[in-house]
């Protein structure tokens, strides 16, 4: 089959399409015949940074040559101790190596693909999507009504997490480029802030929870437009040093105020990926995808994804 592969560490001009073996599915894992993956900014731990990574990925090249996984396709095989599906059945989930022909998945990362939704709008959810509903549920403790402000709504989280606070009742403000106002604006959002025109940290408007995936402003500034008892949830940055150091300072705020700075991390649920399964087949949430390329393709996916200018997510479609 054939597979992206990556041998050393760089740029996307290191991954490769080559021909490598078809995996064998555990006892407790289910093999998928892969119809669309997306990217996310975790898989490019090909570029080895920082450098203190490479102590669990691999010191001069990476222990694990594949890449992605957001997974989306038809189940080929699975293994004997697999009661949830069956071959045939059309799954999504996340897994390793989704960026091949075929992958195989644990059984607790997968749950059914809602009839309603594609595998290309499928395989753009998991990652990103759990982010933002983790964020917003779990540690935003968001309630109807509240004021909610995420900053980079025109993202891959930030296109999830609109639509996640308006289904829990939130009034929700988005912060965006202008080419992504009527994106945002149509996804839900009440109001725009257009972040070349407006400093929304200099604003009048205070929020109860604002959800960060550009981490653009210091935390300080957005101490200012924060509820007293409001929560600042930090999913995202371009620098793993800049997420380590908001993580330092937001310890430091959140010890000495009633505010609460908070540096958050999705984990895989189950529970929670049927959660958005069913809001995705109710319409409720609908995953924007920016672009698809093919497996052959996926250098050219990264470049556009380092260049952070993607409405929603890009997907990898085979």
């Amino acid at each position: 089959m054939k597979a992206i592969v990556c041998h050393c560490y760089g740029s996307p001009d290191v991954l490769k399409l080559e021909e490598i073996e078809k995996p064998s599915p555990g006892d407790d894992e289910v093999l998928i015949k892969v119809r669309a993956a997306s990217v996310n900014p975790i898989d490019r731990l090909f570029r080895g940074r920082p450098y203190l990574l490479r102590l669990k990925l691999g010191l001069s090249k990476p222990k694990d040559s594949s890449l992605g996984r957001d997974v989306a396709g038809q189940v080929e095989a699975v293994g004997r101790n697999v009661t949830q599906f069956k071959p045939g059945d059309e799954v999504f989930g996340t897994c390793r190596g989704a960026l091949a022909e075929y992958a195989c998945a644990s059984e607790s990362a997968l749950v059914i693909k809602p009839e309603k939704v594609t595998f290309e709008q499928a395989a753009s959810l998991p990652i990103a999507g759990l982010t933002a509903f983790q964020g917003l549920r779990d540690k935003g403790k968001l309630q109807p009504g509240q004021q909610v402000l995420i900053n980079g709504a025109g993202g891959g989280v930030g296109t999830f997490a609109v639509q996640i606070a308006k289904a829990f009742g939130a009034d929700v403000t988005g912060v965006c480029s202008p080419g992504k106002a009527d994106l945002v604006r149509s996804i839900g959002a009440d109001q725009i802030i257009d972040y070349m025109k407006e400093d929304f940290t200099k604003g009048e408007q205070r929020y109860d929870l604002i959800l960060d995936c550009i981490s653009n402003h210091s935390l300080a500034a957005c101490r200012r437009v924060l509820n007293p008892e409001g929560k600042f949830l930090i999913v995202g940055a371009k620098k793993v040093r800049t997420l380590l150091a908001r993580a330092f300072t937001g310890f430091v705020f959140s010890r000495f105020t009633s505010q609460a700075f908070i540096v958050f991390i999705a984990r895989l649920k189950k529970d929670d990926l049927t959660i958005l399964a069913d809001l995705m087949q109710a319409g409720k949430v609908t995953p924007v995808i920016d672009r698809c390329y093919r497996l052959s393709e996926a250098p050219e996916a990264f470049r556009y994804l380092e260049a952070g200018h993607a409405s929603g997510k890009i997907v990898i479609r085979n």
